[in-house]
């Protein structure tokens, strides 16, 4: 079993080099979806950054279901508990489904409403109603998505959930510009390509569970909303959802506070967030392949893995974290001008919150990894804590001092200093964690536990 044998060294990367290159692929088509559309104004792109939010309700939606469900399924996995394992697959693959249904109807009914509320200034209003039309239509598929990518790594199947995720970002690259330019459907052509990419990818990813090609079995006869899957799955996924949750209001409050200095900050602090997915995404990706590691190793109680997992994922997050914030940093203003155009505000302030956040990056990478560990070892506290402070409890309570005492440079500056604030959390809830490997190794080794 890979999992238990092969070299931890080994193991991680070939799990979260696939899930690397499909978040990167999913980030290269979040920015297509910005490039494009900023070639349409400065207000077009602030629109784009507003409807940042609406993909996170939607993944609100399903990834608390999603990352509970990678980490129960792990375990299980490692008891050799195939059944229950493919109970909690249906379970949360059909309940994530219901949930993006119902944000459809909703978010269809009130877009208005909607759209104003995640901070769409007057000037962008339209440009945020396009672009959330047929993203809306997509959300059942993209939260039952997040579902499926999670599971197919939980039993080690990194490259189908690389394949479904990356074929859909490159047919949302081929699309955006015939759509934009070629149909001339504008903003709404971008949203069109989205969610034609985003109903790709499910067929893609539900491809190997109906043909059996999968470890889980995926059917709505395993479908058992009992109290421990349910209280299982939410109790380690809520950090999920906190996280998610807290990221929506975080990133409606900063439209509201960009968009009242102008367009071309709320656009710069849209076009960063955008470009820095791309360092996220790799460090996201590498947790992700870490934390299936961890926690079925966990549960075949192989806690010398589990250990020796971390402190490799950690080195190898911290280092590469630093060569990312470097060239991200000194490159920082020729990336940002690609879409500013000739819009000098824009391109100050998208550099300035570039910059500050490479500076962070490092912190963040390791931050991560406890984070993940947390979640793999079914911490449901500290993962909860860990993954909403970066957006959430270190972000909003210094928002809008941060803007009242530097203006428009706070509200760039905010997300990193909010970053560098999250170590504080770490550094107990890793030294927590450790305790309890420690403890659960004597105790399987008979020794005595103090």
């Amino acid at each position: 079993m890979m999992m238990l044998n092969e070299p931890i060294s080994r193991v991680i990367p070939k799990m979260a080099i696939p899930t690397i290159v499909a978040f990167l692929i999913n980030s290269i088509y979040s920015l297509a979806d910005t490039y494009f559309v900023s070639s349409l104004g400065t207000n077009a792109t602030a629109a784009v950054s507003v409807n940042a939010s609406l993909d996170q309700l939607i993944m609100m939606a399903g990834s608390m279901l999603a990352m509970g469900a990678n980490s129960y399924i792990a375990r299980l996995l490692g008891e050799n508990n195939e059944k229950k394992a493919s109970q909690v697959l249906s379970t949360a693959f059909f309940l994530a489904a219901g949930l993006g249904t119902i944000l459809m109807v909703f978010g269809t009914l009130f877009m208005t409403p909607m759209v104003r509320l995640l901070g769409a200034t007057p000037t962008c209003e339209q440009y945020s109603i396009d672009y959330a039309t047929y993203v809306l239509y997509a959300a059942p598929f993209m939260a039952a998505n997040f579902v499926m990518n999670q599971c197919l790594r939980s039993e080690g199947s990194a490259t189908l959930s690389m394949v479904g995720m990356g074929f859909g970002g490159i047919l949302n690259c081929v699309l955006d510009p015939i759509f934009i330019f070629g149909l001339n459907m504008g903003v709404a052509g971008a949203s069109l390509a989205t969610a034609i990419s985003k109903w790709v990818s499910f067929g893609i990813l539900i491809f190997p569970y109906l043909t059996r090609r999968s470890l889980l079995h995926l059917a709505l006869r395993n479908f058992h909303c009992t109290r421990d899957i349910i209280s299982t799955v939410v109790s380690v996924g809520s950090s999920s959802m906190f996280r998610s949750g807290l990221a929506v209001v975080a990133a409606i409050m900063l439209n509201d506070i960009a968009g009242s200095i102008s367009d071309s900050v709320l656009a710069g602090i849209g076009v960063c967030t955008k470009v820095m997915m791309f360092p996220f995404s790799i460090i996201l990706g590498f947790g992700n392949g870490f934390q299936p590691v961890a926690g079925f190793n966990w549960g075949a109680r192989r806690f010398d893995r589990v250990r020796e997992s971390y402190h490799f994922s950690s080195r190898v997050a911290l280092i590469g974290s630093v060569v990312m914030a470097v060239l991200l940093g000194v490159f920082a203003d020729k990336i940002i001008v690609l879409f500013a155009g000739t819009d000098p505000e824009m391109r100050k302030i998208g550099v300035i919150c570039m910059v500050s956040q490479c500076i962070a990056l490092p912190i963040q990478a390791w931050v991560a990894v406890v984070n993940m560990l947390c979640a793999g070892l079914g911490n449901a506290k500290g993962a909860l804590a860990l993954s909403t402070a970066r957006q959430g409890t270190c972000f909003i309570p210094i928002l809008y001092p941060m803007a009242w005492g530097f203006g428009s440079y706070g509200v760039a500056m905010v997300q990193a200093v909010a970053d560098g604030l999250t170590m504080a959390l770490a550094v107990p809830i890793i030294i927590g964690m450790k305790k309890k490997i420690g403890q659960a190794e004597k105790e399987a080794n008979g020794q005595p536990v103090a």
